[in-house]
């Protein structure tokens, strides 16, 4: 995670001194961004956007070649279960900010599906569509799988209890006709999943993210593995009922030696709440797209490059922060 030095004192500090002027706790903002396993995606892009909006006091200015972030803000990527954990946390105000699926967003801020008779997270607002989520369906070669169809009697991990990606792997499966009882079911996360296929203790996983995936790319290098196709008649009806899936394609030479596939995916939102002031927001997003964050994102993460201004408001799902809705308004991406 690329967090400064600056911000990482500042953490624990209430008064320190940044080139000998004072700088007081009640001068700093603190934003957290709820992202998800070390391994995973979200935790990466996370510490990328946290440098890239953090300004602490005593920082050189943007001219002087130091971050154009938000002045006074100090914020940090934290890891997390993920998407469902984020949408709690920013919902109860444990957390200012995280990352959470389209789907996930979409569930809590009605209160229907996965989160059907629990209270309705209606606090939730987005601040930016970040980057499509692939389903990645890994399967060891010595398992044989080559369809969602194959899974039938294996040891499958659908991903650890409160994430987004456990949700939609049994989506998935119910479209091709399959439960968990079909399965030797294991709830294991992405990096836990990824050693227990090396030890050929599991024979395939479900993970959600924007490809590379680390623990996948590491696991392609060490070990025989393929991409399994979530694709015909069954993905076009399971995007068709939920709209907050789209179809998607890992490319050849997303994962060293492996082929690449047509699958389904989510987008990865940056949300918040209505407990974040208009002006906070409106400088975190302004800051999100200022052409100094074009470059640490271009060069510190290959989804980096994914998150683009011009596809900002795609399939959010959510209600804008009115912040972040004044931002898009005076850039003429709304109306």
């Amino acid at each position: 995670m690329l967090i400064n030095r600056r911000t990482a004192l500042l953490g624990g500090l209430g008064t320190v001194a940044l080139g000998g002027a004072p700088v007081r706790a009640q001068d700093i903002t603190f934003f957290r961004i709820g992202t998800g396993a070390t391994a995973g995606t979200y935790f990466p892009i996370g510490g990328l956007i946290a440098n890239a909006i953090s300004n602490p006091p005593g920082s050189r200015s943007c001219a002087d070649g130091g971050s154009c972030g938000v002045p006074g803000l100090v914020a940090t990527a934290v890891a997390s279960n993920g998407s469902v954990a984020n949408a709690g946390a920013i919902a109860a105000g444990t957390m200012q900010s995280g990352f959470v699926q389209s789907d996930v967003g979409y569930w809590a801020f009605t209160g229907t599906g996965i989160y059907e008779g629990r209270p309705k997270a209606d606090t939730l607002r987005a601040i930016a569509s970040l980057y499509p989520e692939s389903f990645h369906l890994v399967a060891s070669k010595a398992s044989g799988i080559k369809s969602v169809k194959d899974l039938k009697g294996k040891r499958l991990s659908l991903d650890e209890p409160g994430s987004g990606t456990l949700v939609d792997a049994r989506l998935i499966l119910a479209a091709y006709g399959l439960t968990e009882k079909d399965l030797k079911a294991e709830y294991l996360k992405t990096q836990q999943a990824a050693d227990k296929l090396k030890d050929g203790a599991l024979d395939a996983f479900f993970s959600v993210s924007g490809w590379p995936y680390g623990a996948i790319s590491e696991l392609a290098a060490t070990t025989g593995i393929d991409l399994v196709p979530i694709d015909g008649p069954e993905a076009d009806a399971l995007v068709k009922k939920y709209s907050f899936f789209g179809t998607d394609d890992i490319p050849d030479g997303a994962y060293k030696n492996v082929a690449g596939v047509k699958t389904v995916s989510v987008n990865a939102i940056w949300t918040t709440s209505t407990k974040q002031t208009d002006a906070l927001i409106y400088a975190v997003t302004a800051a999100l797209w200022d052409p100094s964050t074009r470059k640490l994102l271009d060069s510190g993460h290959a989804k980096g490059k994914s998150i683009k201004l011009d596809t900002a408001l795609r399939g959010i799902g959510i209600p804008l922060h009115p912040g972040a809705e004044k931002f898009y308004k005076e850039k003429g991406l709304i109306k």
